[in-house]
């Protein structure tokens, strides 16, 4: 009998290091036999903050203290306290590695690597969250334009050989390699491919620490569909250890612009169609941004949010809200503390009373 042609998710699996039998069935996966569920099970449920900051300044490298910073090891200790167990870090790529293929800024990494140390010394999860787009600005033309990953300037490969320095570097199990922030105007196909070729590069090394694979369209979670990030479906860990993340705000737009919410449950409504899918497609989901305000009916969508979310733990595996770090203004509608000031906004509160229930 004829056996079918293989599906583009066999093609994948078989990329990913996954064997393929005669006539394209996947049949085994050393990488991953017997491993993927107990992955999951044993992984705690992730409650946290963004810790930004060295993201910060349209100067690029910048000047550290002027145009960016990096959280203090007390910052990072505070909102341990509180009762958080993870951080994710955004930062930029540039920073780090101002040119393409080149060593790491000696200082930036020294920078870096203290905010790993203070954060997996307190026992936190870190989640590395290279805050560019799915580009980045370049040496050779004096950091003046954009680049998209995937163009002649800014290869595919570039972007491989940072993420396999950075892993090599920061090999902890604690580490989440969360793949790229907000991917926007790039295809969810080119992105996808990216994503995925990422993914094999960082497993090929042996790391079995998990990865956050976002979509496209600022990988908005009520976006998914219309973004084109079905195709996320087809997504190949050969150890099943990437989950989905997506982000989303609950002002009119959904941009995070304002501390207003539209409704009580506008966060559960938005998130309704990207959750059904992930369901769908057995995928793991973690809502890496969302702005609590202290306004009172974000105040309500916030909880019912993080409700239902711990309430749907088949496919949520954890959160970190937007945003704590020390240069946040007293004016910003997200920010999470008042640090030096012991007054803890009633949005981090509501935050830190789910994180200690988890």
């Amino acid at each position: 009998m004829k056996q079918p042609n293989p599906s583009r998710r066999d093609l994948l699996t078989a990329a990913a290091g996954c064997a393929l039998s005669a006539g394209g069935f996947v049949r085994t996966c050393a990488a991953a036999a017997g491993g993927h569920a107990d992955r999951w099970t044993d992984t705690p449920f992730l409650a946290g903050v963004n810790m930004a900051g060295a993201d910060f300044g349209y100067v690029i490298p910048g000047v550290f203290g002027t145009n960016y910073t990096y959280p203090t090891c007390e910052e990072i200790s505070y909102y341990r306290g509180l009762g958080f167990n993870v951080i994710r870090l955004p930062f930029l790529w540039e920073r780090l590695q101002p040119d393409l293929y080149s060593a790491f800024d000696v200082e930036e990494w020294e920078r870096f690597r203290t905010v790993l140390v203070c954060a997996l010394n307190e026992g936190l999860h870190v989640i590395l969250d290279p805050h560019n787009n799915a580009k980045r600005r370049i040496s050779a033309d004096g950091f003046s334009k954009q680049h998209f990953i995937g163009t002649s300037e800014v290869p595919t490969d570039a972007f491989i050989q940072f993420w396999l320095e950075l892993i090599r570097r920061a090999p902890s199990k604690q580490v989440i390699y969360g793949l790229m922030n907000e991917p926007v105007d790039i295809s969810a196909q080119a992105w996808f491919d990216i994503a995925q070729t990422c993914i094999n590069a960082i497993r090929q090394t042996g790391a079995t620490n998990m990865i956050l694979a976002p979509g496209t369209m600022w990988t908005s979670a009520h976006l998914w569909q219309q973004g084109g990030n079905e195709i996320f479906s087809d997504l190949v860990d050969p150890i099943g250890y990437t989950a989905i993340e997506v982000h989303q705000y609950f002002d009119g737009d959904s941009s995070g612009r304002t501390g207003e919410a539209v409704s009580p449950t506008i966060g559960i409504e938005r998130i309704a169609e990207f959750e059904a899918w992930a369901r769908r497609h057995n995928r793991k989901a973690f809502l890496g941004e969302f702005g609590p305000s202290p306004d009172p009916v974000n105040l309500q969508a916030l909880e019912r949010l993080l409700e239902h979310i711990s309430e749907n733990r088949d496919v949520w595996i954890g959160w970190t809200a937007w945003a704590a770090g020390p240069w946040w203004p007293d004016d910003f509608p997200f920010k999470l503390d008042y640090l030096p000031s012991t007054v803890i906004p009633p949005q981090t509160r509501v935050l830190m009373d789910f994180a200690r229930k988890r």
